[in-house]
């Protein structure tokens, strides 16, 4: 078995023994178990990145073994610098993911577990597919388990927001179908997404696709106006779910912009991005304000998210090495950063039972240690540099006031809403005079908490200061996206 077929098989096969042999007697034995599955996932993909050669554009670890030879599909995997980084930071993620339920969960935790080391397993196999219905049915295979956490592990709304969530991500997902099913038959029936970069398309036949893939990719990132199912979603999801969601669920979107829509469709991809780049300074601008006047926190986190994945959608259709790098670091800082912003509400709602803000004030007077986790990843979401949170966007706006000035303007107000929004947040929550009985009664962070935003903060603070082994790693296949992205096949 190839690396990369141990990186995506290992948490699914973890994932499955809990399925099948969890139960909640044995809740402990099954934490540890995940967590072992978990760690076990990560150190898997660590040969990746260390025998990975930047300076080949090529896909690198490739395995290509046929699956359904009658239709020519391939079990072909591969990764190149830029789907490298999103397999590190999903294996990464899914680590905190484990510890953050771990006493949290009650009921059916070997399903809970299980269902969140499949998820992982599925959407490192996204990164990995080569093979354009292969990569169809890992993306469309990811909706199932989000869809029982959600569904069970939830809120009071929980039904509701998991069908929301499937319903508009899956009907997306049909004119993605039939866009591949579309290049299949152009290309004389092959899968291979290599050879569909070569294809001959007419303008016509371009914007049909273009338009199917957006319909797919955009409701994943989300982009505005297509974004409403997430705060729903997230507003019940349980604390392990957004944190999944927003650091790498919302990328899958972002993802399939870079490895279809510019490369296959390069014509397309250029004509439609006026309206791109018009809707994602909607979502910088508009979304941010609608952040600014929630009053329940996970709603505004995921309002934050909606308006810093515009950053994302804006740097990739600016077409240039710089907006598509910072797209990208932006993707991956936003991974650590919201994940951890999520975990630090759901610290509080254990312990006080709400989000609503008005709940709480003066949390760092009584949850000092905690206090100083909480503010430092609102300041990365804030865009504080030396955080994780500032290097994409710096990026995406000195791409964007490269490309014209209005545009970096627009964009950079950005670093304005959010810095509003957020501090904001702060303010209420964390600073000023103990509010009510309820924060005076806070216990600080235990071991446990403390290691888990311990490794975020690392995370955060390192991608912060030396940001540079992650845009060497993926400088040459930006560079060979961009070169695909400006070749005309009309």
């Amino acid at each position: 078995m190839g690396l990369l077929s141990l990186a995506i098989w290992t948490p699914i096969a973890f994932g499955l023994v809990l399925l099948m042999f969890g139960k909640d007697e044995n809740a402990l034995a099954v934490r540890w178990f995940a967590l072992i599955g978990a760690v076990a996932s990560f150190l898997v993909t660590l040969p990746l990145w260390s025998r990975f050669d930047p300076s080949v554009v090529e896909m690198q670890f490739v395995e290509n073994v046929s699956w359904i030879e009658r239709f020519n599909v391939f079990y072909h995997l591969g990764v190149d610098g830029i789907s490298l980084a999103f397999v590190l930071l999903t294996s990464f993620i899914t680590i905190v993911v484990v510890i953050a339920g771990w006493q949290v969960i009650t009921e059916r935790v070997n399903q809970y577990m299980g269902a969140f080391l499949v998820l992982s397993g599925l959407m490192i196999a996204v990164f990995c597919a080569v093979d354009a219905l292969l990569f169809y049915v890992f993306f469309e295979a990811t909706l199932i388990p989000m869809y029982l956490i959600i569904g069970v592990w939830g809120g009071p709304r929980k039904i509701y927001a998991a069908f929301k969530f499937f319903l508009y991500t899956l009907l997306g997902s049909v004119l993605l179908l039939v866009s591949l099913v579309y290049l299949y038959v152009h290309s004389g029936g092959s899968f291979d997404l290599m050879r569909w970069y070569s294809l001959p398309l007419s303008a016509q036949e371009q914007t049909w696709l273009f338009l199917g893939f957006l319909a797919a990719f955009a409701v994943k990132v989300p982009m505005w106006p297509v974004h409403t199912w997430l705060p729903d979603v997230h507003v019940e999801a349980p604390t392990g779910g957004s944190a999944i969601l927003a650091a790498i669920m919302l990328k899958l979107g972002a993802y399939g912009f870079l490895r279809f829509s510019l490369p296959i469709l390069p014509d397309a991809s250029h004509d439609f991005a006026p309206l791109i780049l018009a809707l994602s300074l909607v979502a910088v601008i508009y979304v941010g304000l609608v952040a600014l006047v929630q009053e329940d926190m996970k709603k505004l986190v995921a309002y934050s998210s909606v308006a810093h994945m515009g950053f994302v959608s804006l740097g990739i259709f600016l077409f240039t090495p710089l907006g598509i790098s910072g797209a990208l670091v932006q993707m991956v800082g936003h991974g650590f950063v919201s994940a951890a912003m999520f975990l630090c509400i759901g610290v509080l709602y254990d312990r006080v039972h709400s989000r609503e803000i008005a709940s709480y004030g003066g949390v760092i007077n009584t949850m000092p240690t905690f206090g100083a986790f909480a503010i430092l990843f609102a300041m990365a979401n804030c865009g504080l540099p030396g955080t994780a949170g500032f290097v994409g966007e710096w990026m995406v706006i000195l791409a964007a006031v490269k490309s014209s000035f209005a545009l970096g303007l627009g964009a950079a107000t950005a670093l304005i809403f959010g810095a509003a929004y957020t501090l904001w947040m702060v303010k209420r929550v964390y600073l000023g005079p103990v509010a009510n009985q309820d924060v005076r009664d806070l216990i600080d962070i235990n071991p446990r908490e403390f290691f888990m935003l311990a490794l975020l903060a690392l995370a955060v603070l390192a991608m912060g200061i030396d940001p540079k082994p992650l845009t060497d790693l993926m400088g040459p296949s930006v560079d060979e996206l961009v070169r695909l992205s400006s070749l005309s096949k009309i």
